[in-house]
């Protein structure tokens, strides 16, 4: 008998062309997570609710927040963006400019091209996140890519400068200031300690800056 099946299931480790990748996972409706880097497929485990679901949740309130008050700005939550022929990740967050911003939105709805900001939650992922994505990410001109390390209650955030990422720091009271988007502020201790009220408030005291009006108003006007 010769088989009918025409697409083979899509694997941890397959090395395929965006283009197959993307062909395999259209029948694939039970996987939720499927990242192809450096032509390699990756698929995420079952995700925890301290390394990984709570931290996420902060920072998409984080994020949500900044958008709400950033009219021009786009959140997006674990959403496929299609970078070059070899990598389509599946970042778990990115926040772009919607007009004038380095990515577009395809006719068939994804990403397409670097978001200005990607964030990643680093559990069991910490590896690739901090190594193979950040080469990809920097790469692609993605212009600040933020990974939190979970396990080492750590966090990076890169801020690409002439090709390469230089680390943002914090400044002397403990915040680190997005680049990219002004106002985006983040106490960087606060979320580590799961004070999620005093990142909320650091950042509306960012939002509450000239520079973020000056932001706004500028991405109202293209």
């Amino acid at each position: 008998m010769v088989s009918t099946l025409t697409t083979l299931p899509l694997e941890n480790g397959d090395q395929l062309t965006r283009i197959e990748f993307e062909r395999r996972c259209a029948t694939m409706s039970d996987v939720k997570k499927a990242e192809l880097i450096e032509g390699i497929v990756y698929m995420a485990a079952a995700l925890r609710y301290k390394s990984h679901g709570k931290p996420h949740a902060s920072i998409m309130t984080w994020l949500g927040t900044y958008e709400a008050a950033t009219p021009g700005v786009g959140l997006a939550d674990n959403t496929t963006v299609r970078l070059d022929q070899d990598n389509e990740p599946q970042p778990d967050a990115l926040l772009r400019i919607e007009q004038g911003g380095q990515s577009t939105i395809s006719e068939d709805d994804y990403v397409e091209g670097a978001p200005e900001l990607i964030v990643e939650i680093a559990a069991s992922s910490a590896s690739i996140d901090a190594h193979q994505k950040l080469k990809v990410y920097r790469r692609n001109q993605v212009q600040e890519y933020l990974i939190w390390r979970v396990y080492e209650q750590q966090l990076d955030w890169f801020r690409l400068r002439e090709g390469q990422y230089i680390k943002l720091l914090a400044d002397s009271e403990g915040i680190i200031k997005s680049e990219i988007f002004p106002g985006l502020w983040l106490d960087e201790q606060a979320l580590l300690a799961g004070n999620l009220a005093q990142v909320l408030a650091i950042l509306q005291q960012g939002i509450a800056t000239v520079e973020h009006q000056d932001f706004v108003q500028q991405l109202i006007s293209e």
